[in-house]
């Protein structure tokens, strides 16, 4: 038991602390709970109690800083429900096995995008109207993200951060404040379903949520103070260990 928090614990600190930059905590959190040997469904939702303690705070961090814009943040939550309740329906009753052949496509494809894209996620968060067709993306994004975050999660953040500024086109601060609302409004969803099914751990759960709200206030403080520049190399990291740990899970 105690070896448990041990492991979880120092790991979900430094998960809270790269998500709340770049977003990818989930690829260093979840494996923590697995490497500690939690069975796999309580894994993910223990997960999403510990995260959803920490996301609550850098998303106030990120709100207090402008980064967030109301309208557009509402229907994104609303879109993010529907998918996030889905998913995580959807990973009680079905293996995530083909999920993880679908990301052995998309992770080099991603990686690739933001190699030969250098200036991606580097730009200044702008005053002007977003467009319709921008919403409208957005909203797509929130909903099948959300149902990939409730299904799975690890590196929802990254790839919310990636699609919302390749796709979208939003200014990096924007995105990265839409990101931290839909990554809430996700795990709180997906939460719920695992709550109500009895998948969750409690104090373990708990626990790690208090040293991920530390990782968390750290890593937006460190946002807020050096910008988007440490974004783009966290995310490309965090993708190759994605990558490679899929790689092993279906090897092994």
């Amino acid at each position: 038991m105690l070896l448990e928090f041990l492991i979880v614990c120092p790991l979900v600190f430094l998960a809270g602390f790269v998500d709340a930059i770049g977003g990818g905590g989930g690829l260093i959190s979840l494996p923590a709970y697995l490497m500690a040997g939690i069975p796999a469904h309580f894994a993910v939702g223990t997960n999403k109690l510990s995260s959803a303690m920490g996301t609550t705070i850098s998303t106030l961090e990120f709100a207090r800083s402008g980064y967030i814009r109301v309208k557009l943040a509402f229907f994104s939550v609303v879109a993010a429900v529907i998918g996030s309740s889905l998913g995580a329906r959807l990973a009680l009753h079905i293996s995530d096995q083909y999920f993880r052949l679908i990301l052995l496509v998309i992770l080099p494809a991603t990686a690739l995008y933001l190699l030969l894209n250098r200036h991606a996620l580097n730009s200044k968060l702008a005053d002007s109207q977003l467009t319709g067709t921008q919403f409208l993306i957005t909203l797509g994004i929130s909903l099948g993200l959300g149902a990939y975050d409730g299904f799975y999660g690890p590196g929802t953040g990254t790839f919310l951060l990636i699609t919302l500024t390749g796709l979208a086109h939003l200014p990096i601060n924007l995105a990265a404040g839409n990101t931290k609302v839909i990554n809430l409004t996700t795990n709180i969803t997906a939460l719920v379903v695992f709550l109500l099914s009895g998948k969750v751990i409690m104090l373990l759960g708990l626990t790690a949520g208090i040293f991920s709200i530390i990782g968390n206030f750290l890593g937006a403080s460190y946002y807020k103070r050096f910008g988007s520049k440490i974004a783009r190399p966290i995310i490309i990291v965090v993708l190759i260990i994605f990558l490679g740990k899929t790689i092993w899970d279906l090897v092994g």
